[in-house]
C-alpha cells in the first residue's frame, strides 16, 4: 500500500474523508498541489505532522508503545538503508493501523 493509500484510508477510519489537492492558478503561475491530501479544506499528512498523527492516535482510541523503531521507506528486505528514526517510525505506525481499520470499513 503506497502512502496516498495509507492517507485516504487513514482519514476514512477517522471519520474525516479528504481529497488530493489540484493544480491552482495563483497570479498566472501554476501550483501544484496534487501530492497535498486536504481534510476540511487543510493540508493533513500524518506521516510527516507529529500532531496529526497524535490527533489520529486519540481520534480512534490507538494504544502506542513505543520502543526501538527503525524504519527505512521500503525495509531492509528491498535492500535499503535503515535509519533510526523512532518518531517518524511511529507515525507510520499510526497511520498503518489507521488504514488498516479504514479498509475493514
Amino acid at each position: 500500500m503506497d502512502d496516498r493509500e495509507l492517507l485516504e484510508l487513514a482519514a476514512k477510519a477517522a471519520g474525516t474523508p479528504g481529497e488530493w489537492g489540484e493544480i491552482i492558478d495563483i497570479g498566472g503561475d501554476k501550483v501544484d498541489l496534487t501530492d497535498v491530501f486536504f481534510v476540511s479544506d487543510f493540508p493533513w499528512d500524518p506521516l510527516e505532522d507529529d500532531g496529526a498523527a497524535l490527533r489520529l492516535a486519540v481520534k480512534l482510541k490507538l494504544i502506542v508503545e513505543v520502543g526501538s523503531c527503525w524504519l527505512s521507506k521500503y525495509g531492509p528486505a528491498f535492500g535499503e538503508d535503515v535509519l533510526p528514526d523512532p518518531l517518524s517510525a511511529t507515525r507510520r505506525a499510526i497511520v498503518r493501523a489507521a488504514a488498516e481499520i479504514g479498509r475493514a470499513m
